[in-house]
Order: C-alpha cells, then structure tokens, then sequence
C-alpha cells in the first residue's frame, strides 16, 4: 500500500521529537522514530486495520505509551492524519 503524510501528521511528528530532544534523551527520539517507523511499515506491507476511533474510517494504533497513530484507509492508499499525544485534551482533537 502506498503512504501519504498529511500536513498534520508531519506537525506533530516533528512537534513529538522536538519535545523528546529538548525534555528526554536521544534515546527516547529514536525509539520514537523507530516505532513509528515500524508501524507505518506494519501498515503498509501487512493490508491490517487496527483499533476503529471514534471518528468514521479512522483508525488508530499505539506508536508508543503517549503517542497514537491516528489513520484512514482509501482504495490502496494509508493516509497518516495525526501523531496525537494521549495526554492532550482530546476534545481539541481535530482531523
């Protein structure tokens, strides 16, 4: 399947590093890179839906503890929509 990045998820994938590298360590940014790297691989090579969210044709997969990975799926194509931080309010929670 292919993978397009919406202009969100680039914000907040790089919104998460920067905040790894200014209040972590470099080992927290590359697990993070690592994981979110592997489950946009997983998604793209395994033709798998995870969780439904609770919006229509999104899904959602856990990247790691504090990041969700929110997604759709159309015709052969995954569009990654948000990286969201589960400790944000998700009543701000937009598409």
């Amino acid at each position: 399947m292919n993978v397009k990045w919406t202009l969100l998820s680039k914000e907040d994938y790089f919104k998460n590093i920067d905040y790894l590298e200014t209040y972590w360590t470099e080992k927290e940014v590359v697990k993070f890179i690592d994981e979110a790297d592997y489950c946009i691989n997983l998604l793209a090579n395994e033709n798998v839906a995870f969780i439904k969210s609770d919006f229509e044709d999104v899904y959602k997969i856990v990247v790691i503890k504090q990041i969700t990975l929110y997604y759709s799926i159309i015709d052969n194509t995954i569009f990654l929509l948000r990286f969201w931080n589960n400790y944000q309010d998700l009543k701000k929670f937009k598409l």
